[in-house]
């Protein structure tokens, strides 16, 4: 027994050594989301990898092949709050990108706030075409996490040791940038008015002087009139096919290469650049400027760092997830995170960061190329079924306007007409739920309390994850699978399903002391935010649903 305990307390000695050591080692924790980057893609496009960038994280980290996010609606500012929170958006509150507002009977955007006007770019203005209808439904240019309910990653790390961590969010996206900021941070993201980086009051006062130094070169602007050309990697490309009809041409780009790039006049550049490899890019290099005017990771303090990259998403909505501007921008991204790598080897070191990739989301193939494929697929548009249905329940109930709201993927039923009408509202939810489910296109149309043939449903704990009390609708609809539910707009391609190519998304750990390794046991994204806060050694954010990654030390005490 005694030689049992003498060896026991040697190994327990010897990795509590290596877990000291391991979170003493880091300065920097980088967290990288690749926005719409489902899970498969990096196997898909592996070949044309060179050796420094996702490779690199592959051959040193821990590579969890089945991670998916385990809620319903799988959009950016969903998976983005998720993984900076560790709790579903039921906790986190970011159930959509937008939501309606029932008190003041609008579409609301995500992360708008009155209280905190953007701060302008000296030398910087200009108007854009808007081609985000989430963006468009926002009445305030401010921008803050007021509607994020849960701490974040970032806001434990700097509460762990009174404020001494920096905690920075940069992205292409201003949601992305503000959801893993969280509440402590700071975030800057790209406009597509301007192609400045900017920020809002809620940061700043006043920019420094390094983010007014890095704006006044104008890097967005090297491409005005240009043409982009497939030009990353001299490995053969997998998707060199024929444009597919459903593409979308972004006023002066074309819908084949090479695209032209317009001019910010047209309204469209900056939107342009977001969608090609270009916006990818400034932002990596806006995210080195960061580091280094910042000094993160010079001090004994660990510091931390998101960087969100939004071209493959941007990519895969205007031209599908099988083009070959999709694998450009992955290609192109590739040697993007290898430049970016090697910054950090020189600035930081590469013993002391600790790397973690994931996306916010998946993304499906085009309802047309399913077709193709022998599935049957439709594009249904939420205006069309919101008037249809609402016709439905007039002439059956002579209540009308039932819906007084349907933006994807929730139905808002009014509840003033349906109690004025006399009518229980619980019938009204079924009516409506068996009318929508009666339209090709739709699988399942949920309400909040599911309806007794639903309970069990397989959908049914995706759905209750993504619910939140005052923001989630009366019915969440799903469209079958590869179908589309969408308002008429420029989006050719659309992800927020909660089927599996939405939900599959990649988790690679790369840093000091973690084995490389290849894992194909399910794993959720939930699990991100716990898994760096165990690493640390710090609180976890308080409302985080996942558990800690056995595989990346250092153990729990």
């Amino acid at each position: 027994m005694k030689r049992y305990w003498s060896f026991a307390a040697t190994m327990l000695l010897s990795v509590s050594a290596t877990a000291v050591s391991a979170t003493e080692d880091i300065r920097l924790v980088v967290q990288i989301t690749v926005d719409g980057l489902r899970g498969d893609l990096i196997s898909r496009y592996s070949a044309s990898f060179g050796d420094g960038g996702f490779y690199r994280l592959l051959k040193t980290g821990v590579w969890y092949t089945d991670a998916h996010h385990r809620h319903a609606n799988t959009e950016t500012i969903v998976g983005h709050a998720t993984l900076a929170t560790g709790a579903y958006p039921s906790e986190h509150g970011m159930i959509g990108n937008a939501w309606f507002n029932r008190s003041e009977e609008r579409l609301g955007y995500n992360i708008e706030d009155p209280n905190f006007p953007m701060l302008a770019v000296t030398g910087f203005g200009g108007e854009v075409d808007q081609v985000d209808p989430t963006q468009a439904a926002a009445t305030t240019s401010g921008r803050s996490p007021v509607n994020l309910l849960a701490t974040t990653f970032g806001d434990e790390l700097s509460k762990s040791n009174a404020g001494r961590s920096k905690v920075f969010s940069v992205s292409g996206k201003d949601r992305s940038a503000v959801a893993m900021a969280g509440h402590v941070g700071k975030a800057f993201w790209m406009s597509t008015a301007t192609g400045a980086f900017e920020t809002s009051t809620y940061y700043y006062d006043a920019y420094p002087d390094w983010a007014n130094d890095w704006n006044a070169k104008r890097p967005a602007d090297t491409k005005i009139e240009s043409e982009w050309w497939p030009e990353c990697s001299d490995a053969p490309y997998l998707m060199d096919k024929e444009e597919p009809p459903f593409v979308t041409n972004l006023g002066t780009f074309g819908r084949t290469f090479p695209h032209f790039y317009g001019t910010p006049e047209d309204g469209l550049y900056y939107t342009q650049v977001l969608v090609s490899p270009h916006g990818d890019r400034i932002t990596a290099d806006f995210a080195k400027t960061v580091i280094k005017e910042e000094e993160l990771g010079h001090d004994e303090w660990p510091d931390y760092l998101s960087i969100s990259f939004s071209g493959v998403d941007a990519t895969n909505h205007f031209f599908g997830p099988t083009s070959l501007e999709n694998e450009e921008m992955v290609r192109c991204l590739d040697e993007t995170l290898a430049d970016f790598f090697a910054f950090l080897d020189r600035e930081v070191g590469p013993e002391n960061v600790l790397y973690v990739l994931s996306a916010d989301h998946g993304m499906p193939e085009a309802p047309e190329e399913m077709a193709q494929a022998g599935l049957t697929t439709f594009r249904n548009s939420t205006e069309v079924l919101m008037a249809e249905v609402n016709n439905t329940i007039a002439d059956e109930f002579g209540i009308e306007g039932a819906i007084q709201f349907f933006f994807r993927p929730y139905v808002y039923l009014d509840h003033n007409a349906i109690s004025s009408a006399g009518a229980d509202l619980r019938l009204i939810e079924r009516r409506v739920a068996e009318r929508l489910m009666a339209d090709p296109g739709i699988e399942l149309a949920m309400p909040t309390v599911p309806l007794a043939e639903q309970q069990g449903h397989t959908l049914q704990n995706q759905i209750r994850r993504n619910y939140h009390p005052t923001r989630s609708g009366d019915i969440y609809v799903v469209q079958t699978p590869y179908s589309f539910l969408f308002e008429d707009g420029p989006i050719a391609v659309m992800h927020g399903s909660p089927w599996r190519y939405d939900t599959h998304v990649p988790i690679i750990f790369s840093g000091p002391d973690i084995k490389p390794a290849r894992v194909s046991r399910p794993v959720s994204t939930v699990d991100v935010a716990v898994t760096l806060s165990n690493f640390l050694g710090i609180s976890q954010p308080g409302s985080a649903a996942g558990e800690p990654l056995m595989e990346i030390g250092p153990p729990s005490p």
